[in-house]
């Protein structure tokens, strides 16, 4: 059999460039093209060629890149994780898998897009992120009362949400009526609950759909923490890392995981269940209903005025998780349309029909904004105007 023809033009450095920045080894990517990691690392040194069928495969599939990439003379000008999560250890960086690197690289586009449809100016009347801009020795406590007077939600209507869902809808709403874009999507790495990415105009936080209604609150929270320290940020679910963190990153971390416990379960409340001692189970689930939060969250404002152990927190905080992914993996899947709309959200949603209707860009190009084909599109625009979810 003849030897395949070699690709004009194809540049060997984009293909290793391209494979480390998706997250993936040499050996995971011969397995997905049935070939062997010789075979690969002969094509990354230019010593030879895949197929254009593999190419094709390469930059669709495995790596999630335009073809035409792979024949710039050049790797693009693209900030890596390494660089962007300073406050994560490089050992967790290098736990990162593909998916979650591809939703960084998603969040990034999703910056740009919304630069593109505003001309560059951020539509909300308040920008929260600059208002309460704080540094890492502010005072938690403080600067989250600032901005519950900031968002105008008191402890009361709070309580008065129907459930946890709904409280996760109206702080998202509240939190973009202050110019924060929060989108969504189902991780494959569970235990990355979250993640920001800061900008001077348009800083994004971006949540794990997978995780429990109450834990994508308290991250949206730890996250625009970060954003008001004006850094990026990852949350994880197992915060043991913290440990690991030296000078002003832990400063960061343990600044970011007080304020969205004190936002959540101010100090009034957490004197009050304080003030019965050590608490049952039914006790702890009873206050984290009330507040729509979960009961981890409450567990760990009572570890920190040490009322519990942290042996007894951490122990807790493994069992209500495992029970969650339990319930959730018996769990059914949801509308396409009304996945989407989630994940997307209202407002930005909003900015790209708008602009779609102005004859500011095409379908086609308001598809590639939002991520979806452009046969999607009517679907997306009726839950639009239907203003669910």
């Amino acid at each position: 059999m003849a030897k395949p023809a070699s690709i004009p033009g194809l540049n060997p450095e984009i293909l290793a460039w391209a494979r480390r920045r998706a997250g993936h080894d040499v050996a995971t990517v011969a397995k997905r093209l049935r070939k062997s990691p010789e075979d690969v690392r002969a094509w990354e040194a230019g010593d030879a060629s895949p197929t254009y069928v593999q190419l094709e495969k390469l930059a669709y599939e495995i790596y999630k890149r335009p073809l035409a990439l792979f024949f710039f003379p050049e790797p693009p000008e693209e900030e890596d994780p390494e660089h962007r999560f300073r406050t994560l250890p490089a050992f967790e960086l290098a736990r990162l898998a593909p998916d979650t690197r591809l939703k960084i690289r998603d969040a990034c586009a999703k910056q740009i897009a919304l630069h593109e449809l505003t001309g560059g100016r951020n539509p909300a009347e308040r920008l929260v992120f600059r208002d309460l801009a704080s540094t890492p020795d502010s005072d938690p406590a403080g600067v989250a009362e600032k901005l519950r007077d900031y968002l105008g939600v008191s402890v009361e209507e709070q309580r008065s949400w129907r459930s946890a869902a709904a409280a996760l809808a109206r702080w998202r709403e509240s939190i973009e009526e202050h110019g924060v874009f929060v989108f969504k999507s189902s991780f494959k790495q569970q235990e990355i609950s979250g993640f920001c990415l800061y900008g001077e105009e348009f800083p994004i936080i971006y949540l794990n759909n997978s995780v429990a209604k109450t834990r994508q609150i308290f991250t949206l929270f730890h996250e625009l923490a970060h954003l008001l320290l004006r850094l990026d940020g990852i949350t994880k679910r197992d915060d043991s890392y913290i440990g690991h963190l030296r000078g002003e990153e832990r400063e960061v971390e343990v600044f970011c995981n007080a304020f969205a416990g004190a936002f959540l379960v101010p100090q009034g409340v957490v004197r009050e269940l304080a003030g019965r001692g050590a608490p049952a189970d039914d006790e702890i689930k009873t206050f984290a209903t009330q507040l729509k939060v979960s009961r981890e969250v409450i567990l760990r404002r009572l570890l920190d005025r040490g009322v519990v152990s942290r042996q007894h927190y951490e122990q807790k905080a493994a069992e209500w998780t495992d029970d969650y992914f339990e319930r959730r993996r018996k769990s059914g899947g949801g509308n396409y349309y009304n996945t989407q709309g989630v994940y997307l959200g209202k407002r930005f949603l909003a900015l790209g029909f708008q602009q779609l209707y102005r004859g500011v860009i095409s379908r086609a190009e308001l598809a590639d904004v939002l991520g979806v084909k452009a046969t999607s599109l009517d679907g997306l625009e009726q839950r639009m105007l239907a203003g669910t979810g």
